[in-house]
């Protein structure tokens, strides 16, 4: 209320009398002082006024600088979510400082407000004026706060917004990832109703389950990156495992083709490798040692690597019948490296005897495909010039001389017509070399 009060009022038990206030009572009750506390002056009236507008502007800054410091904290806790950067790490110390002024400019406020009873009947009029100075103080201050808060929160604008971006991927690839799961469970439920057990399948997709719960643990807990990378891995590895099993029916029938041919082939080298011991009597009847040596423990290693296969043969069957698909593999792998092992050096021996008999009627031969191919290195070398490069004169040089010995070496009762077929293709392969160098040198490729 404004204004004086009235100097006297009646009523039916008493009245107000004088500018005193002075409560008379019909009843002879005691009197009551009011008229200076309850009913203010001018003055008092105004200052009471104008404390209880600073509390509430007060009030009012403390209450937006509150509301702003949760926002910004959210932004805050979005970032540090979607970003491990060392600009995402300085923001969140800069808020974790923000944090201390707001909390010193609130204590402030809230020491003035409990400082100060407005309402107090016997409030005077120093009071009211300090009060008014004080909670004007603490709003000039939270309003202060309030501004540096803003600033700090338009700074962080362009991190906000990729940490954003960020989160964005986080429920679509989580989404991916749950229904790849999914996916994969139904095509092994699918391919067990056929009566195959893929317990390896089973395994791997009961294996995704904790990083399934640490997925849904969201990237408030373990970061916007790594809750992406993990959705990743467990859409590519349920993919994996769908993929599998939904091929599981055709990789059985293609395993048991496989079985039956490398059946065939082993029964088909067992029974060359037995052509071997005659092949190397016709080495050792017609040519030197030298040129079948090396071959003769091809017979009895054809038989140990034919039985080992064998052997493998039968354990890649059981673990068919088994299901045990991975060690189906490996099994078939290490039978068909055994059988290549095996046909080469069964094939050696017949290879031999066929380029010894070839070399032995017509050595001359083999020294004209050489010397052509040295002749033809050599135009090469002159092409553009008088004068030849001696790094590759030398070389080609060399060639013929080497040549020229190998034949030397044919004279005899029992040439060594390997060490001949061995020193014209080493010969081939070293003027190959400088051909090829002066290509590259020239920029032919």
């Amino acid at each position: 209320m404004g204004g004086a009060p009235p100097t006297q009022t009646r009523s039916g038990e008493g009245e107000w009398a004088g500018s005193g206030a002075r409560w008379t009572g019909g009843s002879g009750r005691g009197t009551v002082t009011t008229a200076s506390r309850r009913w203010f002056g001018g003055r008092d009236e105004s200052r009471r006024a104008d404390a209880q507008a600073a509390k509430d502007a007060a009030a009012a800054a403390f209450y937006e600088l509150d509301s702003a410091q949760r926002e910004l904290r959210i932004s805050v806790e979005t970032i540090a979510a979607a970003d491990g950067s060392p600009a995402a790490r300085q923001a969140g110390d800069g808020f974790v400082a923000l944090g201390e002024r707001i909390d010193q400019v609130s204590r402030v406020y809230i020491e003035a407000v409990d400082a100060h009873d407005l309402d107090r009947p016997e409030l005077d009029a120093s009071v009211a004026a300090r009060a008014t100075r004080e909670l004007t103080g603490a709003r000039e201050e939270l309003d202060r706060a309030k501004a540096e808060l803003d600033r700090f929160a338009l700074g962080l604008r362009p991190l906000l917004e990729q940490a954003e971006t960020r989160l964005a991927r986080v429920a679509p690839a989580r989404e991916r990832a749950r229904a790849a799961l999914l996916a994969a469970s139904d095509a092994l439920d699918a391919v067990r109703a056929t009566g195959m057990r893929a317990d390896e399948l089973a395994a791997r997709l009961a294996a995704l389950g904790p990083e399934l719960t640490k997925l849904n643990e969201g990237a408030g807990r373990h970061g916007v990156q790594e809750t992406v990378r993990r959705a990743d891995r467990i859409l590519r590895d349920a993919e994996a495992v769908r993929a599998e099993a939904a091929r599981l029916p055709e990789r059985a029938a293609e395993i048991d083709r496989r079985l039956v041919s490398l059946r065939t082939r082993a029964q088909a080298l067992h029974n060359r490798a037995g052509r071997v011991e005659p092949v190397l009597s016709e080495l050792r009847r017609r040519f030197s040692a030298a040129c079948w040596q090396d071959l003769q423990q091809v017979p009895d290693q054809a038989v140990r690597d034919l039985a080992r296969a064998g052997d493998q043969l039968r354990e890649a069957a059981r673990a068919r019948e088994e299901q045990r698909w991975a060690d189906v593999g490996e099994l078939i792998e290490e039978v068909r490296g055994a059988l290549d092992a095996t046909d080469e050096a069964v094939s050696a021996a017949q290879d031999r005897l066929t380029r010894l008999e070839a070399v032995a009627r017509d050595p001359q031969a083999e020294v004209e495909r050489t010397r052509f191919a040295i002749r033809d290195a050599q135009r090469l070398a002159m092409e553009g010039r008088t004068v030849p490069d001696p790094k590759d004169a030398g070389p080609l040089d060399e060639a013929v001389a080497r040549v020229g010995r190998a034949v030397t070496r044919l004279e005899g009762l029992h040439p060594d017509y390997w060490a001949f077929l061995q020193e014209l293709e080493d010969v081939r392969v070293a003027v190959n070399r400088v051909v090829s160098g002066i290509r590259a040198q020239r920029g032919h490729g």
